[in-house]
């Protein structure tokens, strides 16, 4: 496993930004990224954010944001090196409170309010219905490497989703379409004493906008459809498309959006298991995740 190039990152960075040196401290760092707070000599800060394939091309979706007038943190520098990005960041200091709902549809109208940019993946139907198809790949794959072997009955949810997908991913391309941001939750945004800043812009993509209100509330407990059609109202309410309270693939607007939302989060995990993640320990954590995504999958999309 190739070790993070972290301070070779961080020191190409201060090169191009005329800095010789920074005082480093960890914010947040898992396998795959990290955040830390660098204080350079003369008692400045900046956020340095690194992170490793598939999340190495955030600091082009910052930069498009922030042309496009989402409020985003400026990136001051960027950098690859060895399949890693490395940024420095604006640091927006400490946040004055926690986002709430409110903040929340105030800033998916403004980002899905967005013009797309072609650079961005685009998730449209199409592209939608295969999701199962790709999961089920995945899970070949696991099983060629001798994993993931007790799990027929993941097998089995996919096979009846993928063909249920044709008719249920109806109406993905209604408004919102357009800026996805993919990691929406109240952690992503940024409320400061100078206004709200969107963050992790690592996964954005082109697609339903349904996704992201889907994901403001979490996955860790039971979906909750009701919960989600009030903040869909509010979310029109705020200006938001009244289309997002439309029916779609013969299901209401929250159940469509919850279904794909977690559909979409098990492709994810299974190609994470796979391809980025690719640790054999980490199998039972994902399994447990995947399955109990699959059932709300089938019961949300009414499979």
């Amino acid at each position: 496993m190739t070790t993070n190039p972290s301070a070779e990152l961080l020191d190409n960075l201060l090169t191009a930004t005329g800095q010789t040196t920074a005082v480093r401290k960890e914010v947040r760092v898992w396998s795959m990224s990290g955040v830390e707070r660098v204080t350079f000599p003369d008692g400045t800060t900046a956020i340095f954010k690194y992170a490793k394939k598939p999340f190495d091309s955030e600091d082009q979706a910052l930069r498009l944001a922030h042309t496009l007038g989402v409020p985003v943190p400026q990136v001051h520098a960027s950098a690859v090196l060895d399949g890693w990005l490395g940024m420095l960041m604006e640091d927006l200091g400490p946040s004055v409170r926690e986002a709430d709902d409110l903040d929340g549809v105030a800033a998916a109208v403004v980002l899905h309010g967005t013009r797309t940019a072609p650079p961005l993946p685009v998730l449209d139907q199409q592209r939608l219905r295969t999701l199962p198809a790709r999961a089920l790949e995945h899970l070949e794959l696991l099983r060629k490497a001798d994993r993931w072997q007790d799990a027929d009955d993941v097998e089995d949810a996919l096979d009846r989703i993928a063909q249920a997908a044709e008719a249920r991913s109806a109406g993905a391309t209604l408004e919102p379409f357009g800026w996805v941001h993919s990691e929406f939750h109240p952690t992503s945004l940024h409320i400061g004493e100078r206004g709200w800043r969107l963050l992790d812009f690592a996964r954005a993509f082109t697609g339903p906008g349904l996704l992201d209100l889907a994901s403001w509330h979490g996955t860790i407990d039971p979906p909750h459809p009701v919960r989600l059609r009030v903040f869909l109202e509010q979310y029109v309410t705020a200006g938001g498309t009244p289309d997002a309270l439309a029916p779609r693939g013969g299901l209401t607007a929250e159940n469509w959006a919850l279904g794909w939302h977690r559909m979409w989060a098990v492709e994810w995990f299974m190609e994470q298991s796979i391809r980025w993640i690719n640790d054999p320990a980490t199998d039972p954590a994902y399994i447990k995740a995947v399955r109990r995504h699959l059932t709300d999958v089938l019961h949300l999309l009414e499979i």
